[in-house]
């Protein structure tokens, strides 16, 4: 075993949450002490990775806390971990995120015959894996892991979602699960490369950046183009964006918010890490192919979320359109833009989670997720549509709210190497404002109507329903529901008007990304 400082901390980053699986599953069949415990484990996992954020130091070595097993040697693979700016603030948004996570879903009804026990092991679980994920420097484990992830992720949905949720599960398999396995050949293409060039066959990625980077054009555009597919898939890019709206709609609201918020910037997150290192000739030629699905990811997404009539799907088109703003500032090659791409990830998993949940707030009172069946609502739960106007607000990049500062940083980078594309791209920011601020206005102002709102009035009493006879409530949000909210609307807030700690992180790792690629224009991040 090799490792440096902070290894052992990183190796509980990785094992607490597998653990926390393991135990909560154990004691599935008793609903509130398996809670409990998934509560406890995820709170432990995130007093670590404030411990991990405070002894990173940004202007250090490029890996830290790195450790490494051997696991099969005859291939030279090896359970090799290690973070940069990049992998870290990625697992602090799953640190997170995860325990709110565990308090939206106290309360949520599961469909007959399923635990909260087992779901809840299935979300910790699926967190272990994404840290792994992140942290991976072997590229064959990052791969076996980018691969296992999608196991508990296709149970969360096919057993906990709605009804067409077997359905959206295969799907989301297999499209991710088919471009893993374009990506493995490339990888085993690197392997052979470094086998040729060393004597022997490597995964290890500091290794293979160094070897396939001299690599001719031609062999690093067919490496590029598998790891790329996997990638664009998981991301998703337009036209492989297919799966989303599906999974995204009949995934409970928890597990969308796991994977819009976390699961999808895997495959920004390898454009950083593996495409623009490994492949950086590659990158630079294919560059203008990647920016038109940008562009069009942008365009397409925001048209069909103004046009939806699902709230659920509404949010997976508005995420669509924002990956196309991270992938614009990626392979717009510029640091600034990058930098603001990274911060991009970091702020979307904030502002995106907090939409989610809160919309999901509103079906739990509503009933249904058809925006026409809602209206008026504000008159009855002010606090919440007061909760889903920041939200909205946020997702549109008000300045002042976290997702500002990273959509400026993408397009005022972008535009001094790409300024048609730049300028395509903020058409964009006018349709957010559009999809947005329509959406709020039909579930949250006007007349009240729909079965569910009908006669409701805030308050504990319950009325008479004139449209269904019965009597029901729809109360504002109570205190469980603001405790897993106030912490996403400090960070927006927070973030909006301080991002500097944030950046601080991401900025050396991506001023060493861009060094990589030959296009380097350092920037401090101040």
């Amino acid at each position: 075993m090799t490792s440096s400082s902070g290894s052992a901390l990183l190796a509980f980053l990785l094992l607490v949450p597998l653990l926390g699986g393991l135990v909560v599953a154990f004691v599935r069949d008793n609903d509130r002490l398996a809670k409990q415990t998934a509560l406890g484990f995820s709170l432990i996992e995130l007093v670590l990775v404030v411990i991990s954020w405070i002894s990173y130091e940004p202007s250090g070595a490029r890996l830290q806390q790195h450790f490494s097993l051997n696991w099969i040697p005859t291939f030279g693979v090896h359970l090799s971990f290690g973070v940069d700016g990049l992998a870290l603030v990625m697992v602090a948004i799953i640190a997170l995120l995860v325990p709110l996570l565990i308090g939206a879903s106290w309360v949520d009804k599961l469909p007959e015959g399923r635990s909260a026990g087992g779901f809840l092991s299935l979300i910790l679980i699926e967190q272990a894996l994404t840290v792994g994920v992140f942290a991976a420097t072997d590229v064959f484990v990052f791969y076996v892991l980018f691969e296992l992830m999608l196991v508990p992720m296709y149970f969360l949905i096919g057993s906990y979602g709605g009804a067409n949720r077997q359905y959206a599960a295969v799907k989301f398999f297999l499209y991710s699960f088919l471009g893993g396995l374009i990506m493995l050949a490339s990888a085993i293409g690197a392997y052979s490369m470094a086998s040729d060039e060393l004597g022997k066959g490597t995964f290890d990625w500091p290794t293979l950046v160094q070897v396939v980077s001299d690599a001719p054009l031609s062999t690093q555009i067919w490496l590029f183009l598998g790891f790329f597919l996997a990638f664009a898939v998981k991301a998703p890019l337009v036209p492989l964006h297919t799966w989303l709206p599906d999974a995204a709609a009949e995934a409970p609201i928890v597990v969308t918010v796991l994977l819009v918020g976390v699961l999808d910037k895997v495959g920004t997150f390898g454009f950083m890490r593996y495409l623009l290192p490994m492949f950086p000739d590659a990158s630079k030629t294919l560059a203008p192919l990647v920016l038109v699905l940008a562009v069009a990811g942008i365009l397409y997404g925001a048209l069909l979320a103004t046009m939806q009539r699902d709230l659920k799907r509404f949010v997976a088109y508005v995420s669509i359109a924002h990956f196309g703003f991270i992938a614009l500032g990626i392979f717009a090659f510029s640091t600034q833009s990058q930098v603001g791409s990274v911060s991009y990830m970091v702020n979307h998993s904030i502002a995106t989670g907090m939409l989610i949940l809160v919309i999901g707030m509103v079906i739990a009172r509503g009933g249904s997720t058809q925006i026409s069946d809602y209206g008026g609502m504000f008159a009855v739960t002010p606090v919440l549509g007061g909760m889903l106007l920041l939200a909205g607000l946020t997702t549109l990049s008000l300045p002042g709210t976290n997702s500002f500062i990273s959509e400026f940083l993408v397009l005022i980078g972008s535009y001094g190497r790409e300024p048609v594309y730049t300028i395509l791209a903020a058409v964009g920011m006018i349709l957010a404002a559009l999809y947005v601020l329509w959406m709020y206005q039909r579930v949250m102002h006007g007349p009240v109507r729909g079965n569910a709102l009908l006669g409701a009035v805030p308050g504990p009493g319950a009325v008479a329903d004139p449209e269904i006879g019965a009597k029901r409530t729809i109360g504002d949000l109570d205190g469980r529901e603001k405790a897993v909210l106030i912490p996403l609307v400090v960070l927006i807030l927070g973030i909006g008007f301080y991002p500097k700690p944030v950046l601080d992180v991401i900025t050396p790792s991506v001023n060493a990304t861009m060094s990589s690629v030959g296009l380097s224009d350092p920037v401090g991040g101040k």
